[in-house]
């Protein structure tokens, strides 16, 4: 089985955001970094995702998603944040770790599962911790790679 979403080493980040728009406007950089889109196409369709309801999923991390025409699977970006940023979460907890998700417009079941395979890491409390701790972009990456690894075994 292979992984829901697609994560490389550029598409993971250690960021300074005070607020929510100008966390989603660092997650379309890294999209358009990472995965070569235009980032205003990306910032555009979060902020309208955003519109429906916040993305802050709680204990200090939001899942902002959306479809995007021209990709061939989903993909991920993780922001850990400097410090935590407000990010309306229902929970009312500012957030720290921020992950992105970008599946192709007409995939509606694989990006559920995809959304469903984020929600399900960070819940699990070591892995949230682990995330929370981890003091580069490189360590972020190798844990979220065990982990994915892992889970597809």
């Amino acid at each position: 089985m292979y992984p829901l979403f697609q994560m490389k080493p550029e598409a993971v980040a250690i960021v300074e955001a005070g607020d929510k728009r100008a966390i989603l406007a660092e997650l379309s950089r890294t999209f358009a970094l990472a995965w070569h889109l235009d980032p205003e196409k990306v910032l555009e369709k979060l902020e309208e995702r955003e519109k429906l309801g916040s993305t802050g999923f709680g204990r200090g991390v939001a899942i902002p998603h959306a479809r995007i025409e021209g990709l061939p699977r989903p993909v991920a970006v993780l922001l850990k944040l400097r410090q935590p940023a407000d990010f309306a979460a229902a929970d009312g907890l500012p957030v720290d770790l921020v992950f992105g998700l970008l599946s192709p417009e007409n995939c509606g079941a694989t990006h559920l599962h995809a959304l469903a395979a984020i929600s399900r890491l960070v819940r699990d409390e070591r892995v949230h911790e682990a995330l929370s701790e981890a003091p580069d972009e490189e360590a972020l990456f190798g844990l979220l790679t065990n982990v994915t690894d892992r889970d597809a075994a």
